[in-house]
């Protein structure tokens, strides 16, 4: 029999997973709003956080605007299926999450900061949906490479479930994981909602802020 990753309620299988391909999908040159690269090298020092908050349009937008942040791209990471297809993450049959790729300066703005963000833009309780969206490719997610990063994830984690707890709130559902390979989205998904700034955006935090000791972990 094929993995079931990390316990999550209705995830594909190795063995039924979709099986994808072998050629990327084309992205534009650069960022329509930071006019920096999507894809890799990326400057010496700088950073980079995946995670996953249901809409990934909305995501982007929320990360795209923060200080220190050089370039910005939504795919699909924490699955099976190479390089699929947009229709093909919907099914769910390829495991994946839409998630947001951001590098960053992190002499600007650490780590830990866009981890706020990230808490306080959605709501990480809700499981594998967000808001109106549904299924795996809609759960919460944030995907480390390295023990640092993670290490930091789960630090945040645990300090912006005190929060929750304090409001009453539901125990948090996040995924965190050691990061495997980011495919990037097709290239109508990119900075979608700075083309359509009326788009569909179906994010909404809890209304809990995060506690200041987030921001000061390292």
């Amino acid at each position: 029999m094929g993995t079931r990753h990390v316990g999550t309620p209705g995830m594909v299988t190795d063995a039924d997973a979709l099986p994808g391909r072998t050629e990327t999908i084309r992205v534009p040159d650069a960022h329509e709003v930071l006019g920096h690269p999507l894809l890799p090298p990326f400057p010496d020092g700088y950073e980079q956080i995946v995670v996953g908050m249901g809409c990934f349009w909305g995501a982007e937008r929320r990360f795209w605007a923060q200080p220190g942040v050089w370039t910005t791209a939504v795919g699909y990471a924490g699955g099976i299926t190479r390089n699929p297809l947009y229709e093909e993450v919907c099914t769910g049959l390829t495991g994946h999450a839409e998630v947001v790729l951001a590098v960053f300066d992190p002499a600007v703005t650490p780590y830990a900061r866009l981890l706020e963000v990230f808490w306080e833009g959605h709501d990480p309780t809700e499981g594998v949906r967000q808001g109106t969206a549904g299924g795996p490719p809609s759960r919460a997610a944030i995907y480390g490479r390295g023990a640092r990063p993670r290490r930091i994830a789960a630090g945040s984690r645990d300090l912006f479930q005190w929060a929750l707890d304090a409001a009453g709130a539901r125990p948090i559902t996040t995924e965190i994981t050691e990061a495997g390979p980011f495919y990037y989205a097709e290239a109508y998904h990119q900075q979608y909602l700075y083309r359509n700034p009326g788009g569909y955006c179906g994010l909404g935090g809890t209304g809990v802020t995060c506690p200041a000791g987030i921001a000061g972990l390292a």
